[in-house]
Formats: C-alpha cells, sequence, structure tokens
C-alpha cells in the first residue's frame, strides 16, 4: 500500500560535513612519523648530568635535614630531568624553572585557600597554574605537579619559600655549574 506521508528526506549535506570534521579529527591524532627518540647525548653529557642531578639533588635533600626544612619536593625531580638532560629547552631555563614553580605554588596556594581541596579545585588549581605560566611565558611542565602538591598536602604560605622558591634556586645554580663543565654546553640560554 503507497502512503501518502511525504518521505522523510535526510540531510546528506550535513552528514558530509560531520564525516569530515570526524575524518580530520582522526588524521591529526594518528601523527605524522612513526616514532620520535632524543639524539643519544656524547657520554661527556650524560656524565654532567648525572652529576649535576645528584649533587642537585643530594644538596637539596642535605639541607632540608640539617635545616629541618622540607626543601625537597617530589617535582623537583622531573625539574631535574629538564635542567640537566635537555638544558637546551625553553622549559628548563631559570625564568621558566624558578618563576614556573613560584607561579603555580601561589596559583594553587590561593585556590586551596579560597575553595578547599576538592578534586575540582585541584583541577582548577592545576588548569590556572597553566594558564598564568603561559600567559607569563614560565611554563615549566613539573610546575603542575606542584599545584598538586601544594592541594593535596594542604600546604601553608611558607610553601612557597620553602621548599619551592629555595629549592628552585638550588637546583638552576647546580645546573649551571655542571652543565657548563662540558665544553659544549651552555647553560641557561637566558636568565629573563
Amino acid at each position: 500500500m503507497k502512503s501518502f506521508l511525504p518521505k522523510r528526506q535526510f540531510n546528506y549535506t550535513y552528514t558530509k560535513k560531520f564525516h569530515y570534521k570526524l575524518h580530520g579529527y582522526w588524521f591529526k591524532i594518528r601523527a605524522n612519523k612513526r616514532s620520535f627518540t632524543l639524539d643519544i647525548p656524547h657520554h661527556k653529557h650524560i656524565f654532567w648530568s648525572w652529576c649535576g642531578s645528584f649533587f642537585g639533588i643530594a644538596l637539596t635533600a642535605y639541607l632540608s635535614v640539617k635545616t629541618n626544612s622540607p626543601l625537597l619536593i617530589a617535582p623537583f625531580g622531573a625539574t631535574s630531568v629538564l635542567i640537566f638532560g635537555v638544558p637546551d629547552s625553553p622549559l628548563a631555563q631559570p625564568r621558566n624553572v624558578i618563576g614556573g614553580n613560584c607561579l603555580a605554588a601561589i596559583v594553587s596556594l590561593i585556590v586551596l585557600h579560597l575553595c578547599g581541596s576538592e578534586p575540582w579545585a585541584m583541577g582548577m588549581a592545576v588548569a590556572t597554574a597553566i594558564g598564568v605560566m603561559q600567559l607569563t611565558a614560565t611554563l615549566h611542565p613539573p610546575s603542575g605537579a606542584v599545584a598538586l602538591v601544594v592541594m593535596m598536602t594542604k600546604a601553608p604560605w611558607e610553601f612557597l619559600v620553602t621548599p619551592v622558591l629555595e629549592g628552585s634556586i638550588i637546583l638552576v645554580l647546580c645546573a649551571v655549574i655542571f652543565n657548563n663543565l662540558a665544553k659544549e654546553r651552555t647553560y641557561p640560554k637566558y636568565w629573563l
């Protein structure tokens, strides 16, 4: 029996646009190259990186024990990877290390004291810290972890100075000393 109702029309134009956008999205996330590897540095650079990170973290830990104040936090391990492993990176420069860590600590301390340490506040602290670091050109990936440490430990305002500022300065000074011991290396590329 024939229906007298109009046939349902399907909007093919909309479907094509959606398919094109979906295809473009999948094309972007599949990546361009098979794999990316960092070049293996010369054995002298590896030696100086090892020495610098060893002394930087050991000195920070030693001062922590001697002064009975916590100068060592987990994000400093990741900072050491950057400043000793890839010292030419813009993310490893003193401005980024000290500025990024301090800004992340300030932002997260403000969020902590205004909003508490709820899960959504943790997300807000990290996201806001990233935004502030981007706005001030002080992006430093371990600083995202600094923001989380502040939120998870419910840190007091003194956390900004000890361990964040003092520990960051100690690591940067060790990076300046040990990265410049290798003849072909120069650290920092810029201070500000």
